[in-house]
């Protein structure tokens, strides 16, 4: 079995919405590599799927992964949620449109790629690699408030 790759990933939002950013450490063996980045608006669910979407999409091969998030909404979202949006054309159980349907589409493709375990992380409660994630998405709003709309 191939050994699996650890991401551990983070999103952060200065309002909801508002400047975001998102952030993600990769680890296989003893190799690490730092990603992250920023939007003008948006918001932190957005932000949340966007760190596990470019994690994925870093990738050069299929992999056995283990993803690492403090956002139940995109641990629940993908693990649980997703098949039912799917089955009833990407609506809620109350039939309304699923919010932020065009990333969960991205990430929907990007696990058909991939083996993943998902695992939940309770968010700045001292988990080292967690704290680094959210280091690295803070960099992204800090980034995103540099950069001149328009």
């Amino acid at each position: 079995m191939q050994e699996a790759i650890e991401i551990y990933t983070d999103g952060a939002c200065k309002g909801n919405p508002g400047p975001g950013g998102w952030g993600a450490l990769l680890r296989w063996r003893e190799h690490e590599k730092e990603i992250f980045g920023g939007e003008h608006n948006t918001t932190n669910n957005r932000m949340e799927l966007t760190a596990v979407i470019r994690a994925l999409e870093s990738l050069r091969r299929s992999s056995n992964v283990i993803v690492h998030t403090d956002s139940q909404y995109v641990q629940k979202g993908i693990s649980e949620w997703v098949r039912s949006w799917k089955a009833r054309g990407w609506k809620t159980a109350d039939r309304k449109p699923v919010k932020n349907e065009d990333l969960w589409r991205e990430l929907d493709a990007l696990v058909a790629q991939h083996e993943i375990e998902w695992r939940w992380v309770r968010g700045h409660a001292g988990h080292p690699e967690n704290e680094r994630a959210d280091a690295l998405a803070n960099r992204g709003v800090d980034q995103a408030r540099q950069r001149p709309t328009g």
